[in-house]
């Protein structure tokens, strides 16, 4: 059984419409967020839950920003996927769901706004929408080590619906880690999101993080950047990762190796966590908290 690692609920969610009690779910360690449109313009009931997803993000129009609603923990599996008998997993692998309430489509698009029904169209959603996904998207990214990117096709609904090209094989969707749509997944005939602007949408993500993009480099040097905390995963007992390595590296590099006995590793151990602990114990910000568990504030402190 997979275990939990992070936090698991979104800063400032709401628990208001929370379906986990009745619904149960398996534990998973997430490292793909599926996003979804709604295709409604309010919160929608699901059914009483049973067709829910993690999280819904309801657009506030007049203020300006996304009200979030939290159904499940972030690493127990949602509900709002098809999942074929035979076939390969989807809800239940790894993956946290999101649904955006507003339309891809747009004939709706065009019909709500010729009644004057105020909503969002996520193909050309503005500025803060789609910021207030990136910033969910950076917290997965730090939080639980969900990769900022995703399939280079976003193609616009209708064209996204069915079995087009843009969906992955049972293969593909296996290795898949990252951000994808609804339309990606595979034994799903839906469409949603369609041409949401994922570009920009990890463009504000990685610029939140102050993260590494792939931008042209400019005439002024750019000041070194903190690599994004990979997630608490990637530090329990037995992991094995390059990431260990990196942080054992670091806290060598600042002067906190002492319980090495032949250096840093890829596999984390008590030496690493008590490396960790004497780092937090000499920073007023992690005094209160000094475990020997990497956080993102250790990782940014140590890093910067």
């Amino acid at each position: 059984m997979a275990t939990k690692t992070g936090p698991q609920r979104y800063p400032g969610a709401s628990r208001a419409n929370w379906y986990q009690d009745d619904f149960g779910g398996d534990p998973m360690q997430v490292d793909v967020v599926v996003l979804h449109t709604t295709e409604g313009r309010t919160l929608p009931g699901y059914g009483g839950g049973s067709s829910a997803p993690n999280l819904t993000a309801v657009p506030d129009l007049a203020a300006k920003k996304l009200k979030w609603y939290q159904h499940f923990d972030m690493e127990t599996s949602s509900r709002a996927l098809v999942n074929l008998r035979g076939g390969v997993e989807t809800n239940t692998m790894n993956v946290c769901q999101v649904e955006l309430v507003g339309t891809c489509d747009a004939k709706t698009h065009a019909k709500w706004k010729t009644a004057g029904q105020a909503h969002i169209y996520w193909p050309d959603a503005p500025d803060w929408a789609l910021q207030g996904v990136a910033r969910f998207l950076a917290w997965m990214h730090e939080e639980h080590g969900v990769p900022l990117s995703g399939p280079n096709a976003w193609p616009a609904y209708p064209t996204s619906y069915g079995s087009g090209g843009q969906r992955l094989t049972g293969a593909q969707w296996a290795d898949f880690k990252g951000v994808c749509g609804h339309m990606h997944v595979p034994e799903n005939v839906h469409g949603d999101p369609g041409a949401i602007d994922f570009a920009r949408i990890t463009k504000y993500a990685k610029a939140d993080l102050d993260v590494d993009d792939d931008t042209p480099e400019t005439t002024t040097p750019a000041k070194p950047k903190v690599p994004a905390f990979p997630g608490r995963k990637y530090f329990v007992a037995r992991a094995s990762n390059a990431y260990v390595l990196q942080l054992g590296k670091q806290l060598v590099k600042r002067g906190f190796g002492n319980h090495y006995k032949v250096g840093p590793s890829r596999t984390w151990g008590e030496a690493d966590r008590l490396n960790v602990r004497d780092f937090q114990k000499s920073r007023k910000e992690l005094r209160g908290d000094a475990d020997g568990n990497p956080g993102p504030l250790t990782w940014r402190l140590l890093f910067s």
